[in-house]
Formats: C-alpha cells, sequence, structure tokens
C-alpha cells in the first residue's frame, strides 16, 4: 500500500511555509495522540503518519530531499541522500521534539527541564518557639541559633576547590535531563551523571566535598508582634538550609506557642480573671484592684449584694491586636471568699448577724430555693392522695 503524501496528511498545500505546518501538525497531532485515544488503533496509526510527515516536513534539507525524490528519499532504496538500509527517516530529533515537548511535556516531563535544578533549592526549616502571655501582649525581639546547613566560605557555595569552576555536564550537555527512546514515545529522564545539576565538579572543594555547604549554627534575630495568638508562624525567606551548589536556600517557619498564665485565660484578644472577694466587700459594696497583662492595675467597683460568678467587663484592658492598635477586652468573674479560721468574737458576730437577719431579704437566692422545692413535694403529695 503506498503511503499518502506527507503535505495530504498534514493538509497542507506544497508552498505553505514552516508555520503553517507546525500549526497544521499541532492541531491534528493533539486530535489523534494516543493518551487522549486510549485503545483505538487506528488513532495510534494515524498519529505515527503525522508524526512521521511532520518530522519531514519540519526540516528544510529533509523536505528538499522529499520535494524532490518523494517517498523514495527515505525508504531504505538509495535513491535519496543519505538513505540507509531500513531508515525511514521517522525519529524524534529536531523540530518535532521541540514541539512534543511543547504540547506533551505532562506526559513525558519535558516541561520540567529545569525542575532538577530548581530543586536542589535547600530545605525549609521549622523552629518551635514559647512565648509568655505578656510577651505576645507587648512582643519582642528575640535572638535564636538554628542548626542549618550554610554556604561553604571556602568555595562561596559553588562546590568546586579554589581556582577552578563547575564544568558543562559532558552527558546531558547542561541540560541536566538525557533523552532515552522507548518505542514509539521519548523519554526524558534526570541525568546520572550530574544528577539534573547540568554540571560537574572535576576538582571539589576539600571543604564541603563538593555539595557547597557546610553544617553551621547560625543566630537569628526574631521580631515577635505585639498581640500573636497561639499557632502563630512566622517566615523568614532564606533562613532555611542553603541550597546545593549555589542554589537558593529555603525559608524559615517559626511557630509560636503561648505559655499558659497563672492568672490570665485568653480568648482571642479577650482575657478572663477569676478575682476573690471577700465576703463583707461582696456584701457591703467597695473597690478593689486587679493587675492587668500590661503589667499595671486596674479598679473595679464592687456592688453590694455581689454575688460568685458576676461578671465584670473592664474595656481596652485585653490583648493587642496584631497589626492594629486596638485591644481587646478584660472580664473579670468575681468569687465571694467565705472566712475561715475566724476569732471568737467574729463568730460571735456572725451568730448576731444571723439572729437578726431576714432570711427572705438577706438569702433570697437560698430561700428562694427551699421554697421551690417544698411546693414541690407538696405537689406531689397531694397528687399521692388523689
Amino acid at each position: 500500500m503506498d503511503k499518502q503524501d506527507f503535505y495530504e496528511t498534514l493538509d497542507v498545500n506544497r508552498s505553505a511555509k514552516a508555520g503553517d505546518i507546525k500549526s497544521a501538525y499541532r492541531k491534528l497531532a493533539m486530535k489523534y495522540h494516543p493518551d487522549r485515544n486510549a485503545g483505538d488503533k487506528a488513532a495510534e496509526q494515524k498519529f505515527k503518519e503525522l508524526s512521521e510527515a511532520y518530522d519531514v516536513l519540519s526540516d528544510e534539507e529533509k523536505r528538499a530531499a522529499y520535494d524532490r525524490f518523494g517517498h523514495a528519499a527515505f525508504d531504505g532504496s538509495g535513491a535519496g541522500p543519505g538513505a540507509g538500509p531500513g531508515d525511514s527517516g521517522f525519529n524524534f530529533g529536531g523540530g518535532f521534539a521541540d514541539i512534543f515537548d511543547e504540547m506533551f511535556g505532562d506526559f513525558t516531563g519535558a516541561r520540567n527541564r529545569g525542575a532538577a535544578r530548581q530543586n536542589t533549592r535547600g530545605s525549609d526549616l521549622r523552629y518551635n518557639m514559647e512565648v509568655s502571655l505578656e510577651e505576645a501582649f507587648a512582643g519582642k525581639q528575640a535572638t535564636i541559633r538554628v542548626p542549618s546547613a550554610a554556604a561553604c566560605g571556602r568555595c562561596g557555595g559553588s562546590g568546586a576547590a579554589k581556582g577552578s569552576h563547575p564544568v558543562t555536564c559532558p552527558t546531558c550537555q547542561g541540560r541536566g535531563r538525557v533523552r532515552a527512546q522507548q518505542g514509539f514515545f521519548t523519554i526524558e529522564r534526570t541525568c546520572a551523571n550530574c544528577h539534573g545539576q547540568g554540571q560537574v565538579i572535576d576538582k571539589p572543594c576539600t571543604n564541603c566535598h563538593g555539595s557547597g555547604r557546610v553544617q553551621k549554627e547560625k543566630t537569628l534575630s526574631v521580631t515577635i508582634p505585639a498581640g500573636v495568638e497561639d499557632g502563630t508562624r512566622i517566615r523568614l525567606t532564606g533562613e532555611g538550609e542553603a541550597g546545593l551548589r549555589g542554589a537558593p536556600a529555603g525559608d524559615l517557619y517559626i511557630f509560636l506557642t503561648i505559655a499558659s498564665h497563672r492568672h490570665f485565660q485568653r480568648d482571642g484578644a479577650n482575657i478572663y480573671m477569676r478575682v476573690p472577694i471577700p465576703m463583707t466587700k461582696a456584701a457591703l459594696g467597695g473597690t478593689i484592684e486587679v493587675p492587668t497583662v500590661d503589667g499595671g492595675r486596674a479598679r473595679v467597683t464592687i456592688p453590694d449584694g455581689t454575688q460568685s460568678g458576676h461578671q465584670f467587663r473592664l474595656r481596652g484592658k485585653g490583648m493587642s491586636v496584631m497589626r492594629s492598635a486596638a485591644r481587646g477586652d478584660m472580664y473579670i468573674r468575681a468569687i465571694v471568699e467565705t472566712p475561715v479560721k475566724l476569732s471568737k468574737r467574729q463568730k460571735e458576730l456572725l451568730r448576731e448577724f444571723e439572729s437578726a437577719a431576714k432570711p427572705a431579704k438577706t438569702n433570697p437566692e437560698s430561700e428562694g430555693l427551699f421554697s421551690q422545692v417544698k411546693e414541690a413535694w407538696e405537689d406531689l403529695t397531694e397528687t399521692d392522695r388523689d
């Protein structure tokens, strides 16, 4: 069966320019590519014919030979220049490989030629830091020590000995990847000689043994902003591990935890505190002073008859809000304290108070509770009688 004319295969005329041929091939190849037509033998055959036609017509010398001799230029009959036994002229070199990479790089990995070099970027590092609630409120300047891989000072991070330089890898010609044909497809792999670097070290630095980096502890100054919350992450760009042979360094991530406080409990920007109040002050009223997270004190007015659990709000006395001049609020929860270790005279006074007091007025909550329970029992008794 005679081969179809290559121009007809690509649906272009013989005077078509290189750009027109490329555009026509791109359109048809996308349509008949095997990965888009799984199991379709006809589509696979059509794609092979398209690829063979483009391989010839995209090359000026091959196209000139084809225009003069037709398919005989590549059928191994000796009619065409440079033809050899079994040489069909169909390969993945030159222009075909370039457009194949452009169109189907996601399948072959060809679009990632620079990925190997990018992957030599230094690793990111994590540093865990605990700060007190007061430090989280006010912010601080902290100094930390981080063990890391730093650029070698002797070779400047190149990995090459003094006076020498990395040279282009002879295996991949500096691309970092090599091609291997496997049946119908051409596959790209990371170069085994330079490990994707594109360069090799003839004379490695004796200090870093060619890696371009050494283990070193570095000291960093870190600004902790006011208002940070538990779990806040601070990123220091370029302060991670140095990359191999001069590649970019990774980043350092500082994860903050807020230490628990003896008196204050934090909820977002608000601060909560339990404050014991003497029984007499809760009964008679008065004022108390409470500590605040900023290190100062706040005066709180206690009304007479204050009960345990009553909550007071101090506006603007809570935590700082990050990247803002605002502050949260502080909530004081009163805990009425029962006196202990009373003297004889104090006990006598309390007994006098108890005798003179009218429970319904001085202890309304407890008296109300007993009244409710009594009524409930009476209702149950009447129900049983019925």
